[in-house]
């Protein structure tokens, strides 16, 4: 079941420098292999790791999470 929203992690890390997965975890404080599914969709991040995730790229929420309505 594919999760209402979706996001634009990977574009992000590529354009700030091609940023891998690992080093937003780091960053953010969770693995890369939840990076991994957070990108994929398979997993729906705390509202605190989603702050810090926009945080990191220095962008709204609603630029790196999109609600999808169903």
């Amino acid at each position: 079941m594919a999760l209402p929203f979706s996001n634009s992690i990977r574009t992000l890390r590529f354009l700030t420098g091609e940023m891998t997965q690992a080093d937003l975890g780091d960053r953010v404080g969770v693995t890369r292999q939840t990076i991994a599914a957070i990108e994929q969709g398979k997993y729906s991040p705390s509202l605190e790791v989603a702050f810090r995730i926009a945080r990191v790229f220095d962008r709204p929420l609603e630029e790196v999470f999109a609600w999808e309505e169903g």
